[in-house]
């Protein structure tokens, strides 16, 4: 690597782009002289620049869960909330990988058919061929990553748009589930298979729940700390300890009401925690990691990104391979939660979820901006809509529509604050 590609103390630490280390310096100078308040009016600032973040989607979510609970009060129960966190998992494993793909300003289109091919492979390989359920849960994960290979390489070797690529795997994995499936249009997973009963039975316990809830907020102390101390080495301005300590203390408390109150019906659900680990996993690769940076890089600009050194081919191919194992990995979760596969599985409106979730959880249509976490927020608001009008007894009409109207309302602020950030010089 040359001097010229060397990354910065900044970038190192960050991943940020050169236009935002500046504004971040001042941001971080304000809060380490004025503590909270400092916090507070960088977060305003912010805002006024077109840098809303996770900020709509939060505000849509609590306006949603007042709506369905005025309508019925059954919705914020106890018991709802932990069947609406189980339904978040499969799509929500799935949108991971659209979050990804985004990320780099493409598209994939065949997650729900490379579910449906994992899902087969689940239920054909366990049930018929009588292979080990480990195996078996192996081998349909490794199929959803060769997927991925060759979406990868058919992009950046022949220069195929990845929406004809993709479209063209929706129709041909289709067909590839069908043919696994045979003349069986519906294959029951056994209850007792251990799969199953993490997606329907497993549930923690409150003194686990509550141990994962104290770890995740020193968890949050530490990298902000740790963050502090390697931006003090590097010569940057660092942030308040303060601050770093209040944020530490609101997740323990949130996280520890929220155990509590689910604590009261079954608890936390192990694949909804499956879940979102994942959403950690992929936060730290993306925001902590050099492949992370790089996958900024490339969806902010191709070209910038390759003469700055990045192997851009690379960052393609492992992301297309990623959408797809998580694909494969939320086929799977989805058959173990219904415990039967058929050929509607990975169907009807998986695809649409998947990608509605990763762009109304904030996830930028145009790439380069975009967080893991996208995936969860996204998914939460898209099963509660579902869960709401299920509850009043409304029929899937007027979910795609309310669905649909989310959708456009999420692309249309995107496209806003992201004007209003190049007229900041923030883009």
């Amino acid at each position: 690597m040359t001097k010229a590609d060397q990354p910065t103390g900044a970038e190192l630490i960050d991943g940020e782009t050169p236009t935002q280390i500046a504004a971040d310096l001042q941001d971080e100078r304000l809060i380490r002289d004025e503590g909270l308040v400092g916090a507070v009016r960088t977060f305003g600032r912010r805002v006024r620049v077109g840098d809303l973040g996770s900020l709509p989607v939060v505000i849509g979510l609590a306006v949603i869960w007042v709506v369905f609970q005025i309508l019925n009060p059954n919705f914020l129960s106890a018991n709802n909330l932990v069947n609406l966190t189980l339904q978040c998992a499969a799509i929500g494993t799935i949108s991971i990988g659209i979050v990804l793909v985004l990320l780099l300003g493409q598209i994939d289109l065949s997650v729900g058919s490379v579910s449906g091919v994992a899902a087969a492979i689940l239920g054909v390989g366990f049930t018929q061929l009588h292979w080990p359920l480990w195996l078996t849960v192996i081998v349909a994960i490794l199929a959803g990553s060769a997927i991925g290979l060759l979406y990868g390489f058919l992009f950046t070797r022949f220069g195929v748009p990845s929406f004809v690529i993709t479209l063209a795997g929706l129709l041909g994995f289709l067909g590839l589930q069908l043919w696994i499936l045979g003349a069986n249009s519906s294959i029951n997973i056994p209850y007792d298979s251990w799969i199953v009963q993490f997606a329907q039975q497993w549930f923690l316990p409150p003194w686990a729940a509550y141990a994962l809830a104290v770890v995740a907020a020193a968890g949050m102390f530490w990298s902000d700390f740790r963050r502090n101390v390697r931006r003090r080495k590097a010569g940057l301005s660092e942030g308040s300890m303060t601050v770093v300590l209040v944020k530490a203390i609101l997740l323990l408390v949130g996280l520890c009401i929220s155990v509590w109150y689910l604590s009261t019906d079954r608890g936390t659900g192990a694949m909804f925690l499956f879940f979102v680990v994942l959403v950690i996993v992929m936060n730290f690769l993306l925001t902590r990691t050099r492949w992370g940076r790089s996958v900024f890089a490339v969806g902010g600009s191709v070209e910038a990104a390759r003469r700055a050194g990045i192997r851009v081919n690379r960052v393609f191919i492992s992301v297309f391979i990623l959408c797809s194992t998580f694909a494969a990995v939320g086929g799977l979760l989805a058959a173990a939660r219904l415990a039967s596969v058929g050929a509607g599985s990975g169907g009807t409106d998986t695809n649409l979820n998947a990608i509605a979730a990763a762009v109304i959880g904030g996830t930028s249509l145009f790439g380069g901006r975009g967080s893991a976490w996208s995936a969860l927020l996204g998914i939460l608001v898209i099963q509660s809509i579902s869960n709401g009008l299920t509850l009043l007894n409304l029929d899937s009409s007027y979910r795609f529509m309310i669905t649909g109207a989310v959708l456009l309302l999420a692309v249309i602020i995107d496209s806003l604050s992201r004007r209003s950030r190049e007229s900041h010089g923030q883009a």
